[in-house]
C-alpha cells in the first residue's frame, strides 16, 4: 500500500514539474503546484534515504552467507542498526502519507433521510437509527435528538441527532452515502422483496469560534410544529427554521417545546452543514487538477447494501461484506468501521494532506 502511494507521488512529482515549465499558469493553480511540491520532496528525500538503507541491508545479508567470520560480525551488527533505521524512515513516511486529522476527536451530527421506497424507506431509517443508537451504547458515547420527521408506521421520514463523545466523528464518518435495503416489508402483503434506500450524511461538530457566521447573514422563522407532541405543538410557534442567505442553505428544528432550545439545535446543525459547503467548494477547487481524488462516501454513491433474507451486509466502497447482519443491525459494526478505515481512511488522509499543504 505505501510503495503504491509513493509510485503515484513520484508519477504526480514529475507532472508538476513539468507544469512549471509552462509559459502560461494559473496563479491559484502555482500556489497549489508548489505546496504539492513541498510536500512531495519531503516525503522522496525519505524515499531515498530508506531505498539506501534497503541496498545495504541486502549488502549485509550477502556477507553473512559467506565464510568471512570477522566480516559477518561486523555485518551482523551493522545489520541490527540498518533495521532499527529503516523501521525509523518508514514511520516517518507513515506519518506524512497519514497525518491525523483533529476533526475525528470532534462530535458527530448524523442526518438520516428516507429515500426511495415510501414507508418502507422511513422504517428503514427507524432501522439505521437503531443500529447507530446501539452502536454508540458499546461506544459510551451520548446522543442528542436534534429533529426528526416521524413517518405513521413508526419510521422516520428523516432523524437528525449529534453524537458526542472523543472519536465520535472519526469513527463514524464514512456513514456518509446512500444505504439500500433489500427485504421483505412489513407494508407488503405478497411477501415480496423490495429494495429501498435512505441517505445518511455525517458531519463533524463545529463551535461557535470554528465558523463565523454574521448575524445579519441568518433569516430567522418562526412556526408552529407538526407531528408527535400533543396539542402543545400545534399551539405555539416554538419550531425554529434559519437560512444562511448568502448560501441559502436552511436548517430547522421543531423537537423541543422551549423556541430557544430549538434555536440553539438548529444552528448546530447549520453550522455543521455550512463547514461541509465550504469544504465542499475547496475540493472542488482542485478537483481538475488532481483526478486521483478518492471517493470520500459522498451521499449520491450507493455505498452499502443490507440484504435481510441473505443476513449479508456489503460495504461497496471497498467490497467488503459480513453473513451477520443480525448483529450489524444491533450495533456490532465496529469490524465494518475498522476496515473503512483501513480500506479509505488513508487515503482520504493522503488528499487532504495534498490539498492542505
Amino acid at each position: 500500500m505505501v510503495n503504491e502511494k509513493l509510485k503515484e507521488i513520484e508519477k504526480d512529482y514529475i507532472n508538476c514539474l513539468e507544469y512549471l515549465t509552462k509559459n502560461q499558469k494559473d496563479s491559484f493553480k502555482l500556489k497549489e503546484i508548489l505546496k504539492k511540491l513541498n510536500f512531495y520532496e519531503e516525503i522522496l528525500k525519505l524515499k531515498k534515504q530508506l531505498e539506501e538503507i534497503e541496498k545495504r541491508i541486502k549488502e549485509d545479508e550477502e556477507i553473512l552467507k559467506s565464510e568471512e567470520k570477522e566480516l559477518k560480525e561486523i555485518a551482523k551488527e551493522e545489520l541490527k542498526n540498518l533495521k532499527e533505521e529503516k523501521k525509523k524512515i518508514e514511520n516517518e513516511i507513515n506519518k506524512l502519507l497519514n497525518p491525523p486529522d483533529i476533526k475525528d476527536e470532534k462530535n458527530a451530527i448524523i442526518e438520516i433521510r428516507a429515500g426511495t421506497g415510501g414507508e418502507e424507506a422511513c422504517l428503514f431509517v427507524g432501522d439505521l437509527f437503531r443500529m447507530y443508537v446501539k452502536y454508540c451504547e458499546k461506544k459510551n458515547y451520548e446522543i442528542e435528538i436534534l429533529d426528526s420527521h416521524p413517518s405513521e408506521l413508526g419510521g422516520f421520514k428523516e432523524i437528525i441527532f449529534i453524537v458526542k463523545g472523543k472519536g465520535a466523528y472519526g469513527n463514524l464518518k464514512f456513514e456518509g452515502g446512500v444505504h439500500r435495503v433489500q427485504r421483505i416489508p412489513e407494508t407488503d402483503a405478497y411477501g415480496r422483496i423490495h429494495t429501498s434506500a435512505a441517505t445518511v450524511a455525517v458531519f463533524p461538530e463545529m463551535e461557535e469560534e470554528e465558523i463565523k457566521i454574521n448575524p445579519d447573514d441568518l433569516k430567522i422563522e418562526t412556526f408552529r410544529a407538526s407531528g408527535h407532541g400533543g396539542q402543545h405543538v400545534n399551539k405555539t410557534s416554538s419550531a425554529v427554521r434559519i437560512t444562511h442567505i448568502p448560501t441559502g442553505i436552511t436548517a430547522s428544528c421543531q423537537d423541543d417545546r422551549s423556541q430557544l432550545k430549538n434555536k440553539e439545535k438548529a444552528m448546530k446543525i447549520l453550522r455543521a452543514r455550512l463547514q461541509n459547503f465550504y469544504e465542499m467548494e475547496r475540493r472542488k477547487k482542485i478537483e481538475d487538477e488532481r483526478r486521483k481524488f478518492v471517493k470520500t462516501g459522498d451521499r449520491s454513491e450507493k455505498i452499502r447494501t443490507y440484504n435481510f433474507p441473505q443476513n449479508r451486509v456489503t460495504d461497496h466502497r471497498i467490497n467488503f461484506t459480513l453473513y451477520n447482519l443480525d448483529k450489524v443491525m444491533d450495533g456490532e459494526i465496529d469490524e465494518l468501521i475498522e476496515k473503512l478505515k483501513e480500506g479509505l481512511g488513508k487515503n482520504l488522509k493522503l488528499s487532504n494532506r495534498q490539498i492542505d499543504n
